[in-house]
């Protein structure tokens, strides 16, 4: 039995219009609100293809996953975490599954702070600097 610790995430990064999607948890982690659409990597799941399911299974939008931006142990989680870049593909990003998240919001570059004062892992803020500010 793996403990909560030990079951890596993966963290879909989904820029659209300029704009990058933020979900906010229902139930936070510590001072983990707002964050990507993210979720435990399933056995037999690659973390692409758990990003954009778990993408899909809280927003409702349909992702193609095209890089992987990092990963690393979430200072505040203690978790694995697995940053997948994803672009939309189909569908609306709604609240698809309301018991799991409270909001939901697509963050203009110099919004981002106001979702995530603590800073974004690095190569994630350069992926974002670079897709947002271009």
């Amino acid at each position: 039995m793996t403990s909560e610790a030990e079951t890596a995430v993966a963290a879909a990064v989904v820029v659209q219009d300029g704009r990058v999607l933020l979900v906010q948890r229902r139930v936070a982690e510590g001072a983990l609100s707002w964050q990507f659409p993210a979720g435990k990597i399933e056995p037999a799941e690659t973390p692409e293809e758990a990003a954009a399911r778990e993408t899909r299974e809280e927003t409702g939008l349909l992702v193609a996953p095209q890089s992987v931006l990092g990963q690393r142990v979430h200072p505040m989680t203690g978790r694995e975490i697995h940053y997948i870049a994803c672009r939309p593909v189909g569908g609306e990003a709604v609240i698809a599954s309301a018991d799991e998240v409270a909001g939901l919001a697509w963050a203009a570059h110099g919004e981002i702070p106001q979702y995530v004062p603590y800073g974004l892992f690095e190569p994630v803020q350069d992926y974002l600097d670079a897709a947002l500010l271009s």
